[in-house]
């Protein structure tokens, strides 16, 4: 497939958060037959600021790609709902044909990384029990069938493809395969397993002051010759999330009979009996994942 212009995108990776479109992207940029943009999250259709720079901006972003080229971008922005409602009125409008990619993981998995993130952003500073009362995101954005049924009434189940980061990390040149085939391209892709990621497992706070001082290569000379690495490294800890956080077993209830209702209706429309037990198994089975209606 491809476009008659190349200043639009044949394909966006629409989400969900933290659940691998990084990965993704990245894999698609090294090989010969995509241009993906920089930045990787334009976040166009879906920030208000960023839309309106007009489509100018916007089309500027693939300026760069040859001709024949299969052009995309992964703004999990797009499927952030109630956040950005204007998206796909938006997308829509614009790009009528494009073709979409959505990643999920397990809900709790992917809520729990989500709070790590605006942890370590300094959005939240409360522990995770109390977050997901004040960040109704955290849960939102985990209720996959509630963020792609507007993109399937759009789109088409033809052009919407589901993925599941624990699929992908399972078996992932057979995952990037599938890409290769809803995309139209014609030939083997090559997972890449060296491919640095440019998401980190390490769970350090920013802080303006601290990092514009640590990245001072003057300072930094200074830092590791006077100051002995024990103390470098206890100072390091109070900015760090020592253990990765666990609801309590109510909360844990909670998010989970929430999540469930949304996975159920998700997994009738992948034929599958999805539920926080049961995803990871169903998931990560051979058989080939689709939408049944």
């Amino acid at each position: 497939m491809k476009n008659h212009s190349s200043t639009k995108p044949d394909f966006i990776i629409i989400g969900a958060m933290k659940c691998a479109t990084s990965t993704l992207h990245e894999q698609l940029a090294t090989h010969a037959s995509f241009f993906m943009t920089t930045p990787k999250e334009p976040n166009f259709f879906s920030d208000d600021d960023v839309y309106s720079r007009g489509y100018a901006w916007y089309e500027s972003l693939f300026a760069g790609a040859a001709e024949g080229l299969i052009t995309g971008e992964s703004s999990t922005h797009y499927t952030k709902l109630p956040s950005h409602p204007k998206t796909l009125e938006r997308l829509t409008a614009f790009c009528p044909q494009v073709k979409c990619i959505y990643i999920m993981r397990h809900p709790i998995d992917r809520l729990v990384s989500h709070y790590i993130h605006e942890w370590t952003m300094g959005v939240i500073s409360c522990d995770i029990d109390k977050a997901i009362k004040r960040f109704p995101e955290l849960i939102e954005y985990g209720r996959y069938n509630y963020q792609i049924e507007p993109y399937l009434q759009a789109f088409g189940p033809a052009n919407v493809l589901p993925l599941f980061a624990e699929r992908l990390r399972g078996n992932p040149q057979r995952e990037l395969q599938t890409v290769f085939d809803f995309l139209g391209v014609m030939e083997t892709p090559v997972w890449q397993e060296d491919l640095r990621s440019n998401v980190s497992a390490e769970r350090l706070r920013v802080c303006g002051w601290r990092d514009a001082i640590v990245r001072n290569p003057v300072v930094t000379v200074v830092r590791r010759t006077l100051v002995p690495k024990s103390v470098r490294q206890r100072i390091r800890k109070i900015w760090t999330m020592k253990d990765r956080p666990q609801l309590s077993a109510q909360s844990l209830e909670k998010v989970e009979n929430i999540f469930n209702q949304d996975l159920q209706l998700l997994g009738k429309k992948l034929g599958l009996a999805l539920t926080c037990n049961t995803l990871k198994k169903c998931v990560t089975a051979p058989e080939k994942i689709g939408w049944k209606h």
